[in-house]
């Protein structure tokens, strides 16, 4: 009989956390308890360790569709699948935001027999992380507004402010609002609006933070609003950094957890890969690869948006140099891209996958040819796959110098990734002359157009005129040395959504440029990008539950 993902994961007998910590080498005195199957871990770990780093394998993907690709249970599956060949393998992934998992993508603890655990905890409020970045990010908001209320000696213009409270929650009437009504004691009346709270800049801070100490330095640097002659103001200005690191102390310290098969997993931070960079915490990924030989990490989206927000912003930034790319693909997915509807995706249809090969192509050739780094193809298997269409895969991939390797974690947990795991050990013991996709002195301009052109497979790049005019005060602000941060439909190459496959002859729109100084980046919006995503018609959480003995049903 099929069981959902939260039934097997309530069927596997979860080891106490203290286990998965030795497991992990991790001593006692690293380890903060939250209750059985949860702990932080102390950052004194990484300065007091004088074990040599393991190499870093990264998890990536084609362009996604509605047939789903698999890519967090792949590399949950990977890193299971290199402890059955007796690797020392840690994994280190994003945690998930409430919107989606009430909304309409489900949570992201992976699915079947690869998974981390507790997922309802995972899924849901884990350590309160999410909840100190939401509630630095609207003291933050209060402390803004309260400058301007208590006499403004800022001089900031209430009709230039960029700070948003946010919300971990898709809710779309929140978007934009007029607050501040009312008599003169409820503050200055204004428009305003809330973000998500996963595409708060804090989110993206935490996530690039390598201390305490440069936490705070960041949070310093955020721009709030500007003047009313046009000056940025920022959050150490307005004398708030301090009480906002004081929120995010425990926030910043990685979550240990486990995999259904008890490898260590690092579950620490989650910014939306389409409108932010979309990994996991650099400590969490310097802490996997200081305990695992091999630390398995993903990123967000496909190849065109995680993978290159994590190759260009947060391996810049880190100094990171990954060993090996997985890119993962199904089947049915590349048929959509081909054309097929999601309702005829189990008839063998090798015309329509030739079509929607392209789009795996164009994501193998960037990781390749781009990154110049060593990659392989994870085919996530379905049963009604044909050898047909699984042979066209190989054969394309092939004529690149790319393996293909079928992985059927899902179903068979690490063993169905014991064959993966070898292809990434064999990738990892190769050379490889990681380089990035643009400079940091080249322009704004030429940074875009390089992704586009390089990455994307477009034809370049066309600024709106408020796009140049806000590239102009970048410039004059002495911040266009940044990487940059595209913010793009995850379900295209280009920046229309409804062009599937590998779209060709289009240029990217930049509506908007916003410079994220704590971040350290500026982030481009192209298309119809939301920074607050709303519920579908009918939500997953009609359908979660919980029964009286705290047992929870419906997350996916």
């Amino acid at each position: 009989m099929y069981k959902s993902d939260i039934e097997i994961a309530q069927s596997v007998q979860m080891k106490n956390i203290t286990e998965i910590a030795q497991t992990a080498g991790i001593e006692p005195k690293y380890l903060e308890q939250y209750g059985n199957y949860k702990a932080k871990i102390d950052l004194s770990l990484m300065k007091e360790s004088d074990r040599a780093d393991g190499k870093l394998v990264l998890v990536t993907a084609i362009t996604p569709t509605p047939a789903g690709e698999g890519k967090t249970t792949t590399t949950i599956g990977l890193a299971d699948g290199l402890r059955k060949i007796g690797k020392n393998s840690v994994v280190a992934m994003r945690e998930p935001s409430l919107g989606p998992v009430f909304g309409i993508k489900g949570g992201a603890a992976g699915g079947g027999y690869a998974q981390v655990v507790p997922m309802e905890d995972i899924n849901l409020h884990f350590t309160g992380d999410f909840h100190a970045i939401g509630a630095a990010n609207n003291l933050l908001a209060a402390m803004l507004d309260n400058h301007i209320y208590q006499g403004n000696t800022l001089n900031i213009d209430p009709r230039k402010i960029t700070w948003k409270r946010c919300v971990d929650m898709n809710d779309r009437q929140l978007r934009s609002v007029v607050d501040g009504l009312g008599s003169k004691v409820n503050g200055v009346p204004r428009e305003d609006g809330y973000d998500i709270t996963v595409a708060s800049e804090i989110m993206a801070v935490l996530c690039l933070a390598t201390s305490i100490t440069d936490l705070k330095e960041r949070l310093s640097r955020l721009i709030v609003g500007y003047t009313y002659d046009d000056k940025p103001v920022t959050a150490g200005q307005l004398k708030a950094a301090g009480a906002m690191a004081a929120l995010l102390k425990d926030a910043v310290k990685p979550n240990l957890v486990q995999t259904l098969e008890g490898t260590p997993a690092l579950v620490h931070g989650g910014p939306f890969a389409n409108i932010a960079h979309g990994c996991n915490s650099v400590t969490a990924t310097k802490m996997a690869m200081k305990l695992g030989d091999y630390a398995i990490t993903e990123a967000g989206f496909g190849a065109d948006l995680g993978a290159e927000k994590f190759l260009d912003i947060k391996c810049r930034y880190a100094n990171l140099k990954p060993s090996a790319v997985v890119i993962v693909a199904t089947v049915r997915a590349l048929k959509m891209h081909g054309g097929v509807q999601k309702s005829d995706l189990a008839a063998e249809n090798v015309e329509a996958l030739e079509k929607g090969i392209p789009n795996l192509l164009r994501h193998v050739s960037a990781v390749k040819d781009v990154y110049k780094l060593p990659s392989v193809v994870a085919v996530n298997r379905f049963p009604t796959d044909t050898d047909a269409e699984i042979e066209l895969i190989i054969e394309k991939c092939k004529a690149l110098g790319v393996n293909v390797v079928l992985s059927t974690v899902w179903a068979d947990g690490g063993n169905g990734g014991v064959e993966l795991a070898k292809e990434v050990v064999k990738l990892c013991e190769q050379e490889n002359s990681f380089t990035y996709c643009y400079e940091l002195d080249a322009s704004i301009e030429d940074k875009i157009d390089s992704i586009v052109k390089k990455v994307y497979g477009g034809n370049g790049v066309v600024f709106e005129a408020n796009a140049q005019k806000q590239l102009a005060q970048i410039k004059a602000l002495g911040f266009d040395n940044l990487p940059v941060c595209m913010a793009k439909t995850q379900y295209s190459f280009s920046d229309d959504a409804t062009r599937l496959g590998a779209p060709e002859d289009f240029t990217v729109t930049v509506r908007n440029l916003k410079i994220a100084a704590g971040a350290g980046f500026i982030v481009a919006l192209t298309g119809t990008i939301m920074t607050m995503p709303g519920l579908p018609k009918s939500p997953a959480a009609e359908r979660i539950d919980v029964d009286e003995n705290g047992v929870i049903s419906g997350l996916f």
